[in-house]
């Protein structure tokens, strides 16, 4: 049995600014140590479904070299550094028998929600096929492309619920109750990751009941982006075309694969500052 974790940070138990998930803050260290935790809880649950599973850890937040190497559960293999392939998911395959997500957050625009966003500041919102979707939406998707299903999301309880309105057969975990963008009630980190080793475990063990989420092409895509200079540069995409909204692009694409691969290209793009 393989299965591939995939470890945000804004979602983590205790976490709740981002002078906790960002390397140039002062308070980044504590946040990488509580990662690295939920990390270890949900392969310990993993292993205690599945004794004998391959377990891929994919560093999913921000420079992908959050997750301390040396404090990892030695039973699993990390994937860490960018650029990469399936950026967030890396590691994934069609041989892949389970996708989970921790330390997930709700979408740009939606809340209240711990540190919401979908990718990064400049995206303002991906619609694929007319559905909002942020980074769960995303990913699952993705996982769905490949025939993966997505058993669990970890994450504070706007992300639990906009998992279960796109996945309502994945265990989700709330470990923690927005209160706003920078504030919440959070469980203690230990029970946080108690909860997270039983519940890693009963997912695995029923992931044969869990559709993969599926999206069929061709697919219309739109993007909305903060910065008119990543529209410049977006336009130069063959394909993809500005809208009558100011800030919206869109393309139509074959099918999921190939929409995921370019919205990932618009958010590297949205990175990009004018010479």
């Amino acid at each position: 049995m393989k299965a591939l974790i995939s470890v945000d940070m804004e979602g983590i138990s205790g976490i709740v600014h981002s002078s906790e998930t960002n390397p140039e803050r002062y308070d980044y260290q504590r946040g990488r140590e509580l990662m690295t935790a939920e990390a270890n809880a949900v392969i310990a649950g993993v292993l205690d479904a599945e004794p004998t599973a391959d377990v891929l850890v994919a560093d999913a937040h921000g420079t992908f070299r959050n997750l301390l190497p040396e404090q990892l559960d030695r039973r699993a293999r990390l994937v860490r550094g960018k650029p990469r392939a399936l950026n967030m998911l890396a590691g994934l395959d069609e041989e892949t028998d389970a996708a989970l997500l921790v330390g997930y957050h709700v979408r740009a625009g939606e809340g209240p929600g711990v540190l919401a966003h979908t990718m990064n500041g400049e995206i303002l919102d991906v619609r694929v096929a007319g559905r909002s979707l942020g980074e769960i939406g995303l990913n699952a998707a993705m996982a769905g492309h490949l025939g993966v299903p997505v058993v669990l999301l970890s994450g504070d309880d706007a992300a639990c619920a906009e998992a279960a309105a796109l996945i309502p057969e994945a265990v989700t975990v709330p470990v923690k109750e927005a209160l706003g963008m920078a504030a919440a009630v959070t469980l203690h980190p230990e029970e946080a990751r108690d909860r997270l080793r039983r519940a890693a475990a009963d997912a695995v063990s029923r992931r044969r009941e869990i559709p993969p989420p599926s999206l069929t092409g061709p697919l219309d895509v739109e993007v909305d982006l903060a910065s008119p200079h990543t529209i410049d540069l977006a336009t130069l995409i063959p394909g993809v075309s500005r809208t009558a909204g100011a800030r919206t692009v869109a393309f139509t694409a074959p099918d999921y694969g190939t929409a995921y691969r370019l919205i990932l290209l618009l958010a590297q793009l949205a990175t990009i500052r004018p010479a």
